[in-house]
């Protein structure tokens, strides 16, 4: 997943863009209102609201008009109620008050992502994607038609990735899909993989993509 983060510290900045890189985002650090208006397409944005060249909240507020669906988390040190208030009503999903813990963080960045996730529309129950066909509702797989018995997070994660099938999806969206968390063990991810290309016969029907994290191919 790609976090925007805005604020104007770079000590701070850099502090917070290395601990979310070890949490497995990929992270842009803008200093200013202009930079985060340029920044690149993202999928989240933690926002600090005092900035050097204009107010956080008419950014929120543009961003929020460029893109309905993008997650936006005020991350400042203004607590008042009213700037909570206007925050939210200009765009902002949460609102988290300097100063906080990266758990807290955390956690509210999963609870968006849930929040966005279940929003979306529901996806089709069966699943043919080249030899593979997945029935989401009675959990079972085939392999040009050959029954593939799977464990529960085996299935779950060829499912996350059989829904946009050609796509690569980090590996933070497939734990969050799988998991309900994008923070456990180094590998966990990678042995489940394992196990599901193995059983699927054919490795190559899950592939890699480096610095990424994983999608299905596609035919």
């Amino acid at each position: 997943m790609r976090i925007l983060l805005v604020e104007d510290d770079r000590r701070v900045g850099a502090v917070m863009t290395s601990m979310l890189q070890r949490r497995g985002y990929a992270v842009e650090h803008a200093a200013t209102a202009t930079a985060a208006l340029e920044a690149a397409p993202c999928d989240l944005v933690l926002l600090d609201l005092n900035l050097p060249d204009g107010d956080g909240i008419d950014v929120c507020r543009v961003l929020r008009a460029r893109n309905e669906n993008l997650g936006i988390i005020a991350v400042t040190a203004r607590g008042e109620e009213r700037d909570r208030v206007t925050g939210l009503r200009v765009g902002a999903d949460d609102y988290v008050v300097k100063p906080f813990s990266m758990a807290e963080l955390q956690a509210r960045i999963e609870a968006l992502l849930r929040r966005t996730m279940r929003s979306a529309p529901a996806p089709a129950q069966v699943i043919e994607v080249g030899p593979l066909r997945i029935d989401l509702g009675a959990r079972t797989v085939t392999v040009s038609g050959e029954p593939v018995n799977l464990t529960r997070k085996e299935f779950d994660i060829l499912a996350s990735l059989a829904r946009q099938p050609g796509i690569a999806l980090t590996r933070e969206r497939i734990m969050l899909d799988v998991w309900q968390t994008t923070w456990s063990g180094k590998h966990t991810l990678e042995v489940h993989v394992a196990s599901l290309r193995n059983k699927l016969g054919d490795p190559d029907l899950v592939q890699t993509v480096r610095g990424v994290g994983y999608r299905l191919r596609s035919t």
